[in-house]
């Protein structure tokens, strides 16, 4: 696993790309349901409708995100150097999340969280929820002009165990 104490000053792409892909390689289909047992937990108070829908899209994300970090192709703009001081304090914020995790549902899905947010923010430099992500009242996330929208930026910016600091997205301006 990445620790914040062994980033390099200067990591490719492609290098950081190989640590994520070692890292796939040890995510089970048992660790990916028990992110899916972890993702019920925390939308139990979700309308029923609403709540199946989040966890099969977002079951679905992990699992095509953990497919593409497991198959991508180098690539020649995988040379580009990663910011290393933010990926360090990305890193540190995981390791927090990772330890205070309570049970093996909720630590596969930080396992699993962990590779494909790394992977989506610093390596293909998108959002960590994928274009057309859907979130409570039909809101989701957007690509206009190669700037990507989230609807929800503004609003989790402040909450605790959110990634949005980290996201390359910007708030939506047509949610407020």
């Amino acid at each position: 696993m990445i620790e914040k104490n062994s980033i390099p000053e200067k990591l490719t792409k492609r290098d950081l790309l190989k640590i994520l892909k070692r890292e796939a390689s040890r995510v089970s289909i048992g660790d990916i349901m028990d992110a899916t047992i972890y993702l019920r937990e925390e939308t139990k108070y979700m309308p029923a409708r609403e709540r199946e829908e989040f966890i099969k899209r977002f079951t679905k994300a992990f699992f095509n995100r953990m497919r593409d970090v497991k198959n991508e192709k180098d690539r020649k703009e995988y040379n580009k150097l990663v910011d290393t001081k933010r990926l360090g304090e990305f890193v540190e914020f995981l390791d927090e999340q990772l330890k205070n995790a309570k049970d093996k549902p909720e630590k596969c899905f930080q396992k699993i969280a962990r590779i494909i947010s790394v992977y989506a923010t610093f390596i293909r430099e998108e959002p960590i929820h994928p274009v057309g992500t859907r979130f409570p009242g039909g809101l989701m996330v957007k690509k206009r002009k190669n700037v990507y929208y989230c609807p929800v930026k503004e609003k989790q910016m402040d909450t605790p165990g959110a990634l949005c600091r980290f996201c390359v997205s910007v708030q939506d301006p047509e949610v407020i």
